[in-house]
């Protein structure tokens, strides 16, 4: 019935995946491997030669290490309180240390510097001079930053690989005579390996390659910013494309190593538990204790947020040596509404998110209706081609972007008509790669939600449908979609929301004033003297409050399901 259908739907989504993932990334090879048409190694080479890339590489690979062991630190001694007790306010403290996920660090750095800064607001309170809890050269700050947004992400992994150990497994390891740390060694631990290296490998990738953290904060010496300053150079210089090339290997072989490991196999679990749950309740004034550790963590993680809003509320000048502004205002949020750059910017990213997500839900319906509803020959492997862009850094996307525009905007055929260079050179107008890099990086949620709703769909009201003569593309619009219309505007919700909130592709795409979106026009204000990093404050509250809103919105349409959306 669907076959036909399901081979048209195919054969697109292979193809447009084809030209905006595939070709990009090829665009990064080719740059950094082919000279005058011939291949070679040299660019390679010279990366590892040049000290300024060599050490770029070392310091992202020790930012990653370091974001690493702080996250496990965080996370995992989190998630084993979680599952182990039960207290009062359970749910509403393990919300709350979840709320760094509706911040981008990328913004937090802004009032991370006002707290921890050399004349901040901790010296303040503890009565000190100036001195730098960021540390020098600002690798301290960059590393903590990211690890108070990206906790989450591992805490929610290894809390649901905890949840699926039997505890009757740990229960039979005591009667043997095996307890406390060496129980948790040989026992528990191995049981949540699988969790615990995919929420490494997502912080890992994630912290690598982040631009906007290092960028904000000045930390120049690392090598996404390396690859940021040399946009003049592209098309002339290929060691920034050998650069890419060994993030993004570095990344896949990451990525790759984890689902090869852990992906396919598990230990195996009893059908169902013996017991029912392993959360116990100290007796007494002790049931506060293990809600203590979840309360210090989110304390430390609301201070970016913490710092950003101050920030927003203080002028030019009034923060200064001091625990809280002197001064309170809310003109930085008429200014920011007022301005002519980010009014401008908030149009131009409400129409490339639209744009996003509109060309998002055909290509993501597509996918998911070929994996779930059809048994096409590759349709697991066209299901894997569109979650990859989870394992792909958006620095190498936008990189490999860029180059594509770079080579098209050369051609003849493009430089003498206007609508082309519109079109297809970024330096004219972004707004074709902005949409098509938006809609990449956020496909998996698309996908994930539209699979997720098919899948709780039976299939038989199709069936039922077609019996009764409509042709597939009207069973499609008139039964399958209504049916799982809440998951695809659940998905929807985040592809449009971190579309509007993405650093990397806009950071990097969008060169001219003209067609900025909010983070550039965020990060560009922060360079000006005086009010510019106030109101991009401002900006960043509007963000975080959108973000909030809409995960929320997310969550109320899927519920439990919403996890589904970040498998890979």
């Amino acid at each position: 019935m669907h076959r036909r259908l399901a081979q048209v739907l195919y054969a697109v989504a292979a193809f447009l995946m084809a030209v905006l993932f595939l070709v990009p990334l090829g665009m990064v090879v080719r740059g950094g491997f082919f000279d005058s048409g011939r291949f070679t190694l040299r660019f390679l080479a010279g990366v590892f030669r040049n000290p300024v890339y060599a050490e770029g590489l070392l310091n992202s690979l020790a930012i990653a290490a370091g974001t690493l062991t702080v996250v496990t630190a965080i996370a995992v001694p989190l998630a084993w309180l979680s599952d182990r007790y039960d207290f009062r306010g359970k749910r509403l403290i393990s919300g709350l240390i979840l709320v760094p996920m509706i911040l981008p660090p990328f913004v937090g750095a802004i009032g991370f510097q006002q707290m921890l800064g050399p004349y901040g607001a901790l010296n303040a309170l503890l009565g000190l001079g100036p001195v730098d809890w960021l540390g020098r050269g600002r690798y301290v700050g960059v590393v903590l930053l990211q690890s108070l947004g990206l906790y989450p992400i591992m805490f929610l992994n290894v809390t649901a690989a905890l949840a699926n150990i039997d505890p009757a497994m740990e229960e039979a390891a005591e009667n043997l005579g095996c307890t406390g740390l060496r129980k948790f060694r040989r026992i528990t631990l191995p049981l949540m390996m699988p969790g615990f290296f995919a929420g490494a490998a997502i912080v890992f990738i994630w912290s690598f390659t982040e631009l906007g953290t290092p960028l904000i904060m000045n930390y120049s010496r690392c090598a996404p910013v390396q690859i940021f300053d040399a946009l003049k150079e592209i098309g002339a210089n290929p060691f920034p494309f050998a650069l890419v090339f060994v993030m993004l290997s570095c990344s896949v072989l990451l990525y790759a190593a984890v689902k090869l490991l852990f992906g396919r196999k598990a230990f195996a679990m009893q059908g169902r538990a013996t017991t029912a749950s392993a959360a116990r309740r100290p007796p007494g004034w002790r049931a506060w204790l293990p809600a203590l550790p979840f309360l210090f963590v989110a304390a430390l993680a609301l201070t970016p947020h913490l710092g950003v809003v101050l920030t927003s509320l203080s002028p030019p000048g009034a923060w200064y040596r001091s625990i809280l502004p002197e001064v309170f205002t809310a003109g930085n949020y008429v200014e920011a509404l007022g301005h002519d750059m980010t009014v401008r910017s908030i149009r131009n990213s409400l129409l490339y998110a639209s744009l996003a997500v509109a060309f998002n839900a055909g290509l993501g319906i597509s996918v998911a209706f070929v994996a779930v509803r059809s048994d096409l020959r590759g349709r697991h492997a066209l299901d894997a081609l569109a979650m990859l862009p989870l394992a792909v850094p958006g620095l190498v996307m936008a990189f490999g972007y860029l180059a594509l525009s770079s080579l098209l905007g050369n051609q003849t055929w493009v430089k003498e008509s206007p609508f082309w260079q519109g079109l297809l050179d970024v330096r004219v107008n972004p707004t074709f790669f902005l949409v098509m890099a938006y809609s990449v990086r956020r496909l998996p949620y698309m996908v994930r939600a539209a699979a997720a709703g098919l899948q709780q769909t039976s299939v038989t009201l199709e069936e039922a449908a077609a019996n009764l003569g409509a042709r597939p593309l009207t069973t499609l619009r008139r039964v399958t979609l209504p049916l799982i219309s809440a998951n695809l505007i659940a998905g929807a919700l985040l592809a449009f929301a971190f579309s509007m909130l993405e650093v990397s592709d806009s950071l990097m795409l969008a060169q001219r004033k003209d067609f900025y979106p909010i983070t550039k026009t965020i990060y560009e204000l922060f360079q000006l003297i005086g009010s510019g990093p106030h109101i991009a404050s401002a900006l960043g509250v509007w963000a975080m409050v959108f973000l909030a809103v809409t995960i929320l919105g997310a969550s109320i349409l899927l519920g439990k399901r919403m996890g589904a959306l970040f498998r890979v």
